[in-house]
């Protein structure tokens, strides 16, 4: 029987000649996965001898990863904003990037103890609606998506947090058939130009969801059909939080200001990337 010790290494060599960067990270995260533990136990129990049946799951997950699967999609699980979410093959995987929004967002809320309400469009997962309900303990919110299945995994992820009775989930096409106003609009819309799709890591060119990349041939397209649904659906004062692609903020900017929203700034993620543009609706022009 292999040692705990000895299959971690020999994972992180395979998985490092399988051209993964992260390959020790991986290779922990696999092998505590594949044997039920904490991570930790991995390194503190090197000892510890794969019965048959755990070296070969360990072997079928490390195949997978080889494979380039993202973790997430094996494990079934990412985490963010220290919170646990089911992430399935259906939904874009949250990426640490994507916490930006949720910053900015609370960086503009004057009273989180309000009961604001939000609107989350191209929900996926429901992680960016439901980390700031997470911080909003009386707001309540509406996440919306194209995909049942990706509504779904969002739906399981706000009962698996204690948030199903202030989140709800619907199927459409942005803001059609939503009415009423939102103090807080969020999204993550599909940006990535289409035709670098091909050339973007394999995790995400093979594994992720086309529908929730692709934003058409300059990449800005769901920003032109999302923006008149921002304008009517947020209320005079409030707040709209999109992310945008490495070097789009200012292009999204003024597609958003031609409806008639006003730009309150970007916020740049931790690489220093404009990860997500900031807009408000203005009280004076509901007069």
């Amino acid at each position: 029987m292999t040692s705990v010790g000895e299959i971690l290494a020999r994972l992180t060599d395979r998985l490092r000649v399988a051209g993964i960067p992260s390959a020790r990270l991986d290779a922990r995260i696999l092998l505590a996965y594949a044997l039920a533990v904490d991570g930790t136990q991995v390194f503190s129990h090197p000892e510890r001898r794969l019965t048959a049946a755990e070296a070969d799951q360990v072997e079928a997950l490390a195949a997978r990863r080889e494979r380039r699967e993202p973790i997430s999609h094996i494990i079934g699980q990412r985490e963010f904003w220290s919170l646990p979410f089911k992430v399935t093959s259906d939904t874009l995987d949250p990426r640490p990037d994507t916490e930006t929004v949720v910053e900015a967002a609370l960086s503009h809320m004057a009273d989180r103890q309000a009961p604001l309400k939000l609107l989350d469009f191209g929900t996926g997962t429901g992680c960016i609606l439901l980390a700031l309900l997470s911080e909003l303990p009386y707001a309540s919110g509406l996440g919306v998506d194209v995909s049942q299945a990706a509504l779904a995994v969002a739906a399981d992820n706000a009962k698996a947090l204690g948030f199903d009775r202030r989140a709800g989930f619907v199927f459409g096409d942005w803001g059609r058939g939503i009415d009423g106003l939102f103090d807080v609009i969020v999204s993550n819309p599909p940006y990535i130009p289409e035709q670098e799709i091909a050339g973007l890591e394999v995790e995400v060119s093979a594994f992720e969801p086309k529908g929730a990349l692709a934003g058409g041939p300059d990449g800005l397209d769901c920003y032109r059909a999302m923006a008149p649904d921002v304008m009517r659906l947020l209320k005079p004062g409030g707040i709209a939080v999109l992310e945008v692609g490495q070097g789009q903020a200012e292009a999204v900017s003024l597609i958003l200001q031609n409806t008639g929203l006003v730009s309150i700034g970007v916020r740049r993620d931790l690489a220093g990337v404009a990860r997500c543009v900031v807009v408000s609706r203005s009280a004076e022009r509901t007069k």
